[in-house]
């Protein structure tokens, strides 16, 4: 049985440098990451449970010069994006344009797929960013009904077994998978593409059960199991953060 994983609550706080003020995240991760946002230049921390207010505190202040030096970068940087998830703006749903249609109501946040377009419901004054979290939870139930019948699909074809399914926004790939647990973890934003570019991302993560490289052997096998995986890598694209 394919197992998802749901991962703990996050836990928020605060830290003060002076002037400026460190949101600290915890949350289930193994390294501790620094990070500076636009716009205000706001700085988070995000560790692991373990790791102590007091440490991070000590953290922070060891990357101080380093903070105030990306604070002047993104102060400098012009605001030139739009507000993400704005009524009327055309989202990708399954790699079709459909246009989003915003509803504000004094009910919990939804999404609802209609033939032409995205319904989304947000409580009144929700800012884009809550907007951004509502789509991407839903995201998130759309890829993990999605991907099992493709995982029952290839099993039995490639003949490995998917222990755990997990799904996340990621930057930079588009899917990753654990050779020695069996689990896959799939990147959300497949949601805005083809239902055959999500299908070979599992075909190439299920592959990896086999040969962990992306090797001679590797290409052989994906070849063998879907002869044109390049035109549906090709189709995929490239990743863009949003």
């Amino acid at each position: 049985m394919l197992r998802f994983f749901t991962p703990d609550a996050p836990v928020r706080q605060q830290i003060s440098l002076g002037d400026i003020t460190v949101e600290v995240i915890r949350k289930r991760m193994r390294s501790i990451r620094l990070t500076v946002h636009a716009p205000g230049d706001r700085v988070r921390i995000s560790a692991p449970y373990r790791v102590s207010l007091e440490a991070l505190r000590d953290f922070a202040l060891s990357k101080l010069a380093w903070i105030r030096k990306q604070q002047v970068r993104l102060r400098l940087q012009p605001m030139t994006a739009a507000a993400p998830y704005a009524d009327g703006e055309s989202v990708l749903v399954w790699g079709r344009e459909r246009r989003l249609k915003v509803e504000e109501r004094a009910e919990a946040p939804s999404v609802e797929l209609t033939p032409d377009a995205v319904l989304l419901r947000v409580r009144p004054g929700a800012s884009p960013r809550n907007r951004e979290a509502v789509i991407e939870a839903w995201h998130r139930q759309v890829l993990k009904a999605a991907a099992p019948p493709l995982f029952a699909k290839w099993e039995p074809v490639m003949g490995v077994k998917v222990g755990w399914l997990f799904t996340q926004r990621m930057r930079s790939r588009w899917g990753t998978c654990n050779p020695r647990s069996g689990s896959i973890r799939l990147n959300t934003e497949l949601v805005t593409k083809a239902v055959e570019c999500l299908e070979y991302v599992i075909v190439h993560e299920m592959t990896h059960l086999l040969e962990p490289s992306h090797n001679r052997r590797f290409k052989a096998l994906m070849s063998r199991f879907m002869p044109d995986w390049p035109r549906r890598r090709k189709a995929l694209g490239r990743l863009a953060s949003r």
